[in-house]
């Protein structure tokens, strides 16, 4: 193999990466191992002190990463992020789009009825999900756009997708339309900016499968970490057998963010185990 064969197709070295919801488990994984790719990281998080605290620990351990807070539905506050990134490292190659999640409300038991879901509560988690995603995009995107390398736009797009996006599943009934949507705006999006700015600005999407977090850590386990019936269901409908590990999501975004994926556009990748695949007989 050449010398540095592996490094000039996926290292991330001097790139700057901007991470939404990279405080949290999957989010923070991602951003861990950007940085660990030779990435700058920006935490972007509603929370001041657990982004200081991720980012913290990643200058701690001999990377480059700063802290930003703001909602990602709220255009103002991710503005000034903007600005604040612009202002510490001067550019952004790679954004990810990890900030996601659901709400009680937005989720439908076999207890109650979709007919009394509050429409409120969907908007929640379309805004959190899909507009979450929308407006980081516009304006992190937008700076990609206005600083021309070599006079073309050059710039990463990774959204976070979901198997809820991919087929009905029970209860999550505003999370799995949010995902939808975000499938679909990624390949939207990926036609529009390489369509007009050529193909320097790529746009794909992570499907994670069933992996442990704070949101669905009851509803997959029982306190003594035994499998609740949903969680048994997950893991026979996995070949793999095993719920994910959120490293396991790493390798994939480095591919995705890197030279190697240079035509790859529009795509959503499953990192699930097998379980987009198996019809379940």
């Amino acid at each position: 193999m050449p010398e540095n064969f592996l490094e000039k197709l996926f290292s991330l070295q001097g790139k700057v990466a901007v991470v939404t919801g990279g405080s949290g488990a999957l989010g923070g994984a991602m951003a861990q191992g950007l940085v660990n790719a030779g990435a700058k990281v920006a935490i972007i998080g509603r929370d001041r002190e657990r982004a200081e605290a991720r980012a913290n620990a990643f200058s701690a351990g001999g990377g480059e990463a700063i802290a930003l807070v703001a909602d990602v539905s709220n255009t103002e506050q991710l503005e000034t992020a903007k600005n604040s990134l612009l202002e510490k490292w001067g550019k952004v190659d790679i954004l990810v789009n990890a900030a996601g999640g659901n709400i009680p409300a937005a989720t439908i038991a076999d207890d109650s009825s979709f007919f009394a879901m509050a429409p409120e509560a969907f908007q929640q988690v379309m805004d959190l999900n899909l507009t979450g995603t929308l407006l980081p995009s516009q304006i992190f995107g937008r700076a990609m756009v206005e600083q021309k390398q070599n006079e073309k736009p050059q710039g990463v797009i990774i959204n976070v997708s979901s198997m809820a996006a991919i087929r009905a599943m029970t209860r999550v009934v505003g999370y799995g339309a949010a995902k939808a949507a975000v499938d679909n705006l990624t390949r939207w999006l990926a036609l529009e900016l390489g369509r007009k700015y050529g193909a320097g600005l790529r746009v794909n999407a992570i499907a994670p499968g069933f992996f442990i977090g704070e949101q669905n850590r009851r509803l997959l386990l029982n306190p003594d970490g035994s499998l609740t019936a949903r969680g048994q269901k997950v893991i026979d409908h996995t070949p793999a057998g095993r719920f994910g590990e959120a490293e396991e999501l790493v390798s994939t975004l480095i591919w995705l963010c890197s030279p190697g994926a240079n035509f790859v556009t529009g795509v959503v990748v499953p990192v699930d185990g097998g379980f987009s695949i198996f019809s379940g007989v």
